[in-house]
Parts: structure tokens; C-alpha cells; sequence
């Protein structure tokens, strides 16, 4: 990959009210003047994300949201895309107008970040105008101006100290489950969905985590599976598209373990159990339940479209009830999901870990179902047991993680 995904980074979010200068604090960070910068009020009307390398930190996205408090005719719509934001944020900075404080307003966006676990710093911009006796009743606050870049500087160190300070996400799909020198064999399709002279996403990061943890990889399509079972002396795991789930189970014998990629991304983003749970809910659906399809990305649909023609074809089939799909893309996913009897989400490599546990966890709060495709396609095929099992090795030390390739 020539660039860490977006989803993949930290992301940092800029919030405060309009005219706070959260724009020009925005510009300031990135380096490159990307935003509009104005004196008129609501002049960000979408949020803008910006990947970049803050060192020596890392990558992290960097996002621009429109300010807080905006009363415009369209303020509403605004404010509902800012607090969206709040659901993939993993460290959030606070700009504050140092000659125009708005107590009020912070208090109300640090009570939402709290409410979401994100760490938080409070930045106040325009210094240059003087602070009085803020500085006083907000000592661990830090004071900008896009005048002076020493404090722009500073800023930076400062976030980077709280960025390593975070509690890491899970940086692997494998490393924690074989150890260096395992053998595994991804099997990748090539039908009208697979992208021209590419592969997707999930199977990219997959083969580029055996890479990094001293894994042999053999890569190969579901025709040539068999042949490469007999040529290979020790397989330790078989991972797959899950929409080849049905023929690749009946070819790998059942003493080698086998997974997707959707399940390997589903630990990645956090915890695969609840997902799991979900699936079982399949078999409760009635005539009339709603389901709720989430995609993570937006792309062309297909008669092959796994999300929108594969998987609701199998449900009817499996039930045998007349369901109802309703689908949600990208951020859209909503906030009130308690019209749904089960949702199913997609791999989800394309939002990051923050995003879909705050997903999980709001169905979790509602008591609605979910699991996600390849879990999905695991259970219909009677094979979910067989395709936990790898996910049980990080459990149970199923090896001695001292020797680990790093």
C-alpha cells in the first residue's frame, strides 16, 4: 500500500464553536492552507479530512467539522454531519476563541466526549489578543495563534504526547494468532466484483500482516485450492472470501483451521463476539422483520452484489419469511436502530475501529442484533464453530507469543 488507509489511522477531530478558528488551527497542523478561512460565521459547512503524518507520531486524519451553535437556516443539517463526526473520533481537540469564550458550549461538548470515552484537549486560538485570567482557570489548556508558530509547534508535540498516551487499537488481523514461520493460504476470487488488476482492501492488509509477522502466504483462487492443499507439506490456516465459504469448507479438510477475511477485519475493529451472538438472531426472524444492510464504502452494484442481492436472497431463502432491507452507506448509519430486528454489517475496512464499535455498542445498547457478512455467511453454511476456532488462539495462547516475529 503506498499510503496507510484513513481507516486505519488516528483520527483527530477539531471541534468549537463557528468562528472559533478552528479552520485556520486546522490549516495550521496540516501545513497546507486547505480550508477557508473567514470572518463570517459558518463558512465550514461539511467536515473535511485531511490524512497526514504527524511525527513522530504517525499517520492520523486529521478532520475540520462546522462549528458548533450555528443558527443559519441550514445550522441544523451542519450540526447533525459535526456530531457524526463525534462516532469515529479518537482524540478530540477543542478550539475556543480566547477573546470569546463560550463556557457553556465547552462543557456541553466535553460532557459528549465523555459520554463517547474521548480524550479530549482544549485548544485556545487567537492568543495573540491576550487571554486574561483564563489561563488561570484552565491550566492544562493550550494557547495558540496561527501568528506564531512556535505555539503551533508546541500544539503538535502536545498532541502527539496524548496520541501515545492513547490506549493502542489492535495494529493486526494474524500477528497475535500464528506465530512467525506459519503457513497460511488465502483464497481470492476473481468475479465481476473483484477490482481490475487489483485486489480488495481486506485481502491487501491481510497479506501485508503475514508479511510483517514472518508468515508464508500462498495466494490463490478457490480453482487452484485443492492443488495447492496437496502441494503444501503444513497448513495452519485457510482464509477466504466469504462469499466462497460453501465450496472452500467442503475442499480444506477439517483439521486445518478456516476463516475470511471479513471475520479477520471484524477482529481487527474490535471484538468479533458480539457479531457472532448476532448471527444466531437469523433464525428468529418473522415474516415482515427489518433489516438493516450497513456498507461501509460506496461503490457500482452488481447482480453479484454481495450486500444488496447475495445475502438478502440467502436470509429468504434460509427463513423462508418475506423480510424487508432497508441500507444504510458509509457515516449515514443511524442513530435510532430500534426499527430494526437485525443488522449486518459489511467487512467494515473502510471506517475505522472507533466508528464500528460505537455501531456495535449502539446496537448492543438497543438490544438489536448484529453480525456482519462473513460471520453471516459462516453461520448459513453451518460452519461458524469451525471458523471461530482461529479467533480462539488469542484467547488461549495456542502458541508462545515470545515468539512472535517482530
Amino acid at each position: 500500500m503506498e499510503k496507510t488507509p484513513i481507516s486505519l489511522r488516528t483520527h483527530v477531530s477539531i471541534f468549537g464553536n463557528t468562528n472559533a478558528g478552528k479552520s485556520a488551527l486546522f490549516n495550521a497542523i496540516a501545513g497546507q492552507d486547505m480550508m477557508i478561512v473567514s470572518e463570517k460565521k459558518g463558512t465550514t459547512t461539511d467536515p473535511v479530512v485531511k490524512a497526514m503524518e504527524l511525527l513522530p507520531y504517525g499517520p492520523i486524519a486529521l478532520t475540520d467539522t462546522a462549528g458548533l451553535g450555528d443558527d443559519s437556516e441550514i445550522g441544523a443539517a451542519r450540526m447533525a454531519k459535526t456530531a457524526k463526526i463525534l462516532n469515529r473520533t479518537d482524540f478530540a481537540i477543542y478550539a475556543a476563541d480566547v477573546t470569546n469564550f463560550d463556557e457553556q458550549a465547552y462543557e456541553k461538548a466535553k460532557a459528549d466526549f465523555e459520554k463517547k470515552k474521548i480524550d479530549h484537549l482544549l485548544v485556545f486560538t487567537k492568543s495573540d489578543l491576550g487571554y486574561g485570567n483564563i489561563k488561570e482557570k484552565y491550566p492544562d489548556a493550550v494557547f495558540t495563534s496561527v501568528k506564531d508558530e512556535k505555539s503551533i509547534e508546541s500544539l503538535k508535540n502536545i498532541i502527539v504526547k496524548k496520541l501515545s498516551n492513547l490506549k493502542p487499537e489492535k495494529e493486526t488481523m494474524i500477528g497475535d494468532l500464528l506465530p512467525a514461520g506459519s503457513t497460511v493460504v488465502m483464497v481470492v476470487p476473481i468475479d465481476s466484483e473483484a477490482p481490475k488488476g487489483r485486489i480488495i482492501l481486506p485481502q491487501v492488509q491481510f497479506l501485508r500482516d503475514c508479511l510483517d509477522y514472518g508468515m508464508k502466504c500462498v495466494v490463490v483462487r478457490e480453482l487452484e485450492l485443492e492443488e495447492a492443499l496437496k502441494e503444501l507439506r503444513h497448513i495452519d490456516l485457510v482464509v477466504t472470501d466469504s462469499q466462497a465459504f460453501a465450496m472452500v469448507s467442503k475442499i480444506v479438510p477439517d483439521n486445518i483451521m478456516l476463516t475470511s477475511f471479513s471475520m479477520m477485519m471484524a477482529k481487527l475493529k474490535g471484538d468479533i463476539n458480539p457479531l457472532v451472538d448476532g448471527a444466531k438472531a437469523i433464525d428468529l426472524l418473522k415474516d415482515g422483520s427489518k433489516i438493516l444492510m450497513a456498507e461501509a464504502c460506496t461503490h457500482n452494484h452488481t447482480h453479484e452484489d454481495i450486500g444488496r442481492v447475495k445475502i438478502p436472497a440467502l436470509l429468504q431463502k434460509r427463513t423462508g419469511k418475506h423480510l424487508e432491507f432497508e441500507y444504510s452507506v458509509f457515516h449515514d448509519f443511524p442513530e435510532d436502530v430500534t426499527k430494526y430486528d437485525l443488522v449486518v454489517h459489511c467487512g467494515a475496512c473502510m471506517i475505522n475501529s472507533r466508528a464500528m464499535k460505537n455501531r456495535v455498542e449502539l446496537c448492543k445498547e438497543y438490544g438489536v442484533p448484529i453480525t456482519n457478512y462473513g460471520v453471516l455467511l459462516a453461520y448459513v453454511n453451518n460452519i461458524l464453530d469451525r471458523c471461530t476456532r482461529i479467533f480462539q488462539c488469542e484467547k488461549n495462547q495456542c502458541f508462545n507469543k515470545s515468539e512472535s516475529f517482530t
